[in-house]
């Protein structure tokens, strides 16, 4: 059986929650976790850089080292707001079919529904 996408995304997740709370001193997770989610969020930007110039670049290689870490850094980030690949996944799903322009009318419409409900 080869493994999809899912699955990768899924038992990484599950290595991230496995280490978020461990020894800062001995895994890399555990330690951008103890900085805060500042320090995650930063890492976000800089692999987000680092993934434009590997583009500018047309260096493929390089260009999927650093999507590999922008996605890395973006799971941790979902992980501190207890949500998981396959919640990205699902909403990825969901748009599945749609043109970009339907996406972002759907998306432009939610918002001000969200907003006309607020007292």
């Amino acid at each position: 059986m080869t493994p999809t996408s899912d699955d990768t995304l899924e038992r990484l997740a599950a290595v991230i929650e496995s280490r978020k709370g461990g020894d800062p001193d001995k895994s890399y997770v555990a330690r951008l976790f103890a900085k805060g989610q500042d320090a995650i969020l930063k890492k976000i930007g800089e692999e987000a850089t680092e993934t434009v110039m590997a583009c500018k670049d047309g260096d493929r290689p390089q260009i999927v080292g650093e999507v590999a870490d922008l996605w890395f850094h973006t799971m941790l980030a979902l992980s501190v707001h207890g949500l998981a690949p396959a919640d990205v996944l699902a909403e990825l799903r969901r748009r599945e079919g749609m043109s970009g322009l339907e996406e972002f009318a759907s998306r432009k419409a939610q918002s001000r529904e969200e907003e006309e409900r607020k007292p």
